[in-house]
């Protein structure tokens, strides 16, 4: 067998992003997880691709938005050569707004929208009657439509993506040692590990809780409403979340907090009202110091990289956080915002 050119350790989003890269660029990969593709914290039930509001604009903003536009080609490859749905849809989202002082910042952000996003997205705000039937109550009588905020499956898109890995020749395995250059994306426990050798903290886990409830509006825009995430996905179902907590005792048991969550989203969405809760969800997401992405060459430890600290927006950056972690393992070539790179997370 050929040697491996990347060794990558991790088969969440963000590993199988940067394998997917390299195998594209030429090289002969091998993604290493003991517990297979999306295990973790890539394996749950939201699927919110939502961007940041456009103002404050900044590397970070930009790389997001750049990512987010590419999702939309990104998506569709993986899927033609998977023949699996990754359940990606650029649907929108709708945002109610309270007062008339979320109205005047949202319009502010409507126009920052209008000369940052390019004109291959808007931010608007418009009468909520002109949403249709599937809309959160909006006090003020107006909401935000952004065309930005896309949705996917979690554990759809990971599956495509493996396997999308594996029809480029790529390798996708439980065991197997280090070979040629490493890049590390093993999520919360990885953040614990490269905090003790390092001598000090680089980031923790936080607990996430989500439910999929059956609802079938899988053509809708999601909503954004009282905090809380409400996706539509294409396979009828509608998932809601989520929590975050810092302070837990299972990072797999969903509770109360859950409870709370499909109440709240119950009470703000009329349609959510009936239909039943079909799985609940909890698992533990990466969370770097720097609460950014961490990307980059792991210090002191030549050959080895970093790719961690995804928390809420990894599926969202992870089309292209894997081409510039394939630029940077395979060419040495660089182009990660100073912020989310491995030092913002040491100071």
């Amino acid at each position: 067998m050929a040697r491996i050119d990347v060794t990558v350790r991790g088969a969440g989003i963000f590993g199988l992003s940067v394998a997917y890269a390299c195998l594209q660029s030429g090289a002969r990969v091998r993604v290493v997880d003991p517990h297979g593709p999306g295990a973790g914290a890539s394996g749950g039930l939201v699927g919110a691709l939502a961007p940041h509001v456009p103002e404050g604009w900044n590397p970070k903003k930009a790389f997001q938005f750049e990512s987010l536009i590419l999702s939309r080609s990104f998506w569709p490859e993986v899927e033609a050569l998977s023949g699996l749905a990754s359940g990606y849809a650029a649907t929108g989202r709708l945002q109610s707004l309270a007062d008339a002082r979320a109205v005047e910042l949202a319009r502010a952000r409507e126009a920052g929208a209008a000369e940052l996003w390019e004109g291959k997205a808007a931010w608007q705000v418009i009468p909520a009657a002109e949403a249709g039937a599937w809309v959160p109550p909006s006090p003020s009588g107006v909401l935000v439509r952004d065309t930005l905020t896309a949705r996917l499956h979690p554990a759809q898109a990971v599956a495509s993506l493996a396997a999308a890995v594996q029809a480029l020749g790529g390798e996708v395995v439980r065991e197997a040692g280090d070979e040629g250059a490493v890049v590390w994306a093993t999520g919360a426990a990885g953040l614990e590990t490269l905090s003790r050798e390092l001598g000090r903290n680089v980031g923790t886990g936080v607990k996430g809780q989500a439910a999929v409830l059956d609802l079938d509006v899988r053509d809708a825009p999601q909503l954004f409403v009282d905090g809380l995430h409400v996706v539509p996905h294409g396979d009828g179902t509608t998932a809601v979340g989520s929590t975050s907590e810092r302070d837990y005792a299972d990072p797999s048991a969903t509770d109360a907090a859950l409870d709370d969550v499909v109440a709240r989203a119950r009470a703000a969405v009329p349609a959510l009202a009936e239909p039943r809760v079909l799985h609940r969800w909890a698992g533990v997401r990466p969370r770097a110091k720097s609460r950014a992405p961490m990307l980059g060459a792991w210090p002191d430890r030549p050959g080895h990289f970093i790719a961690n600290g995804g928390f809420k927006i990894g599926f969202g950056i992870a089309p292209l956080a894997g081409q510039v972690m394939a630029d940077l393992v395979l060419e040495g070539r660089g182009r990660i915002p100073e912020g989310f790179g491995v030092a913002a997370s040491l100071r």
